[in-house]
């Protein structure tokens, strides 16, 4: 199934779907720990996103990023900045910070195939990995040579520039 198949086919459904390598995969139903955590990274880029001038948003999951035309991921949370997107879209074609919180299933994917996927679209300056079982944040960014840096945070704040907001790490994990 192509990507542009994929977004049709999944209007409407019920339940997460995502599109890999062409094949369609359900995601797991999702344990409460994980729910809980999609809504503090949610609640905290909104507020540091509205408290700024910075021209961006932040969306909970439920949002499509295309990879490529076989690849189709729903992350978490993201940050989008730039023309406001159309109510009905389903899909953001340019995310600037994408985040994705670990759970058992997807651990391995996360830190993987989405972290390549994520980072081969040029808009995405930071990708985010939360873990849950023992708290942290893994913060991927894009220098501006186009290299990639990573740190690991158990507290303290993450700089996200773009789009010009700081997380409360230490606060995210409590």
């Amino acid at each position: 199934m192509s990507a542009d198949e994929f977004l049709r086919w999944s209007e409407g459904r019920r339940g997460r779907f995502e599109l890999v390598a062409g094949r369609v995969v359900a995601t797991a139903p999702e344990r409460v720990a994980h729910v809980r955590m999609k809504a503090r990274i949610w609640r905290a880029l909104d507020d540091a996103l509205r408290s700024g001038d910075s021209g961006c948003e932040a969306l909970t999951d439920g949002a499509t990023v295309r990879i490529d035309d076989a690849t189709v991921y729903e992350p978490d949370a993201l940050v989008h900045c730039g023309e406001a997107l159309s109510p009905d879209a389903i899909e953001v074609r340019e995310p600037v910070v994408v985040v994705e919180v670990l759970s058992p299933s997807t651990a391995g994917t996360d830190a993987a195939a989405k972290l390549d996927g994520y980072l081969s679209l040029p808009t995405v300056a930071h990708y985010l990995i939360v873990k849950t079982d023992r708290p942290a944040v893994i913060h991927h960014h894009r220098r501006r040579d186009g290299s990639i840096e990573t740190s690991i945070h158990h507290g303290g704040r993450i700089e996200l520039d773009p789009p010009g907001v700081a997380l409360d790490v230490t606060a995210l994990l409590d």
